[in-house]
């Protein structure tokens, strides 16, 4: 005879009509579908059923708390200074963590940034890290706590401990189509940067080609859900949306992408990488009481602050800033067919041909390889001969190359007049209590 308070077809029926779920349900199924009451083709039928038929506020916000009550929470308070964290839903070339972290750092803010490795057209920051010599991924909370205290930045993967229900839930979603339900998108990114301790949080929510939101309502709606969810957890939060559409930078791949980012720890790099991170990093210090103009927090690129924090956090991980980064063993280029401008460049498209050179990964467990990737070198509104270079190709396995040409048919073109560039944010979301 079963002693569970709550029945899991119940649950289901529930959502499928369109009723609200209990705080009991909610606390109940997440409870028991991580301890394996709950099957997995019974949680998939809830997801299904979530995703057609929504949760309201109240629903999401305790379904994120039962997500974090499923494991560890940690705890930064032992900390001199405030923590300020940001989460990105994932683009192509968005390499912003690498350079953001070291330089709200320099502003005696903490930044305990928890990463993840990429899957797909997306890249993972933690697969970029691991191409410079020696750096390590793995910390364990006591390493985290005495980096976070010394060098003020920490750039590491979570622990098996935080929110295992959302391993759980993220891997089934994967396969039961069921990846774009928005409360579980949400619920899952929110879960875990509330269970990280952070006391303020800034999301970068991408819309675009490259991004998984596509369209701006979608990703309007999906920011407004995860700061109202940071928001009733006692977490400031803010979202801004930015644009996806073309690559961020000049670079998408693992090394190339280190190479720039320290390119803008240096002062320089590409505009629209130096103008998102900068624009992160006011918002952070913002919520962590610690606010800045955006002059100063240039400044702080400029000067050589936020390199120095770069190489104290990267060496504070056994790696070594200055060793020379892996290069790909084969190039190849493809050039402008004609004169003039250069009309668009798909960021998705690129995204792919990255991942297919091997820069990316299909499974979790495929490996990487660290000088693969797409370099830019001429970007929307750009002028060009016929003949100029518009990209360069890189990796190790060359038979690779005619896969990645596949998926850059039409990502890319060439025309007469020259598109207007738009601003890298697009909007923002702020609490509205």
């Amino acid at each position: 005879m079963s002693t569970e308070s709550h029945d899991a077809v119940d649950v289901i029926r529930t959502k499928r009509d369109g009723g609200e779920l209990s705080p009991g349900q909610i606390d109940w199924v997440i409870d028991a579908y991580t301890r394996g009451i709950v099957a997995e083709e019974q949680m998939s039928a809830l997801a299904m059923a979530i995703l057609i038929n929504g949760m309201n506020r109240d629903e999401i916000s305790r379904w994120t708390g039962a997500m974090i009550a499923s494991g560890e929470r940690m705890d930064f308070s032992s900390l001199a200074r405030p923590t300020a964290d940001k989460h990105s839903t994932g683009g192509v070339g968005d390499k912003i963590t690498l350079p953001l972290a070291p330089l709200v750092a320099v502003f005696d803010v903490a930044v305990p940034q928890l990463s993840g490795r990429g899957l797909g057209h997306t890249g993972g920051t933690l697969d970029k890290l691991e191409s410079i010599p020696g750096w390590r991924a793995a910390l364990s909370n006591e390493e985290m706590l005495a980096q976070l205290d010394g060098v003020g930045a920490v750039i590491c993967q979570a622990g098996s401990g935080l929110a295992p229900a959302d391993r759980k839930l993220y891997a089934l979603r994967d396969v039961t189509g069921t990846v774009e339900a928005i409360p579980l998108i949400a619920s899952s990114i929110m879960s875990k940067k509330i269970a990280e301790g952070t006391e303020a949080l800034v999301l970068d929510v991408k819309v675009g080609s490259g991004a998984f939101m596509k369209d701006l309502e979608n990703a309007r709606q999906l920011a407004r859900t995860m700061v109202d969810l940071g928001t009733d957890a006692g977490v400031r939060t803010v979202a801004l949306l930015t644009d996806m559409s073309t690559p961020l930078g000049l670079t998408a791949g693992n090394a190339l992408e280190v190479r720039e980012s320290v390119e803008v720890l240096a002062g320089g790099g590409p505009s629209d990488v130096v103008d998102l991170t900068v624009a992160l990093a006011v918002e952070m210090l913002a919520g962590a009481g610690r606010p800045q103009s955006e002059d100063d927090v240039r400044a702080a690129l400029a000067d050589g602050r936020a390199m120095d924090a770069w190489k104290a956090m990267v060496r504070a991980q056994d790696g070594d800033p200055d060793a020379p980064l892996p290069v790909a063993r084969h190039q190849d280029v493809v050039r402008a067919d004609r004169d003039g401008v250069v009309s668009h460049l798909d960021a998705y498209g690129v995204g792919v041909a990255a991942w297919r050179l091997g820069a990316g990964r299909a499974r979790r467990e495929d490996p990487v390889q660290a000088g693969a990737g797409v370099e830019l070198h001429a970007k929307p509104g750009d002028t060009v001969r016929a003949g100029d270079p518009l990209m360069t190709l890189h990796t190790d396995t060359p038979e690779r190359f005619a896969r990645a040409h596949e998926s850059l048919a039409g990502a890319w073109g060439v025309g007469d007049g020259a598109p207007g560039r738009g601003p890298v944010v697009i909007d923002e979301v702020r609490s509205e209590g």
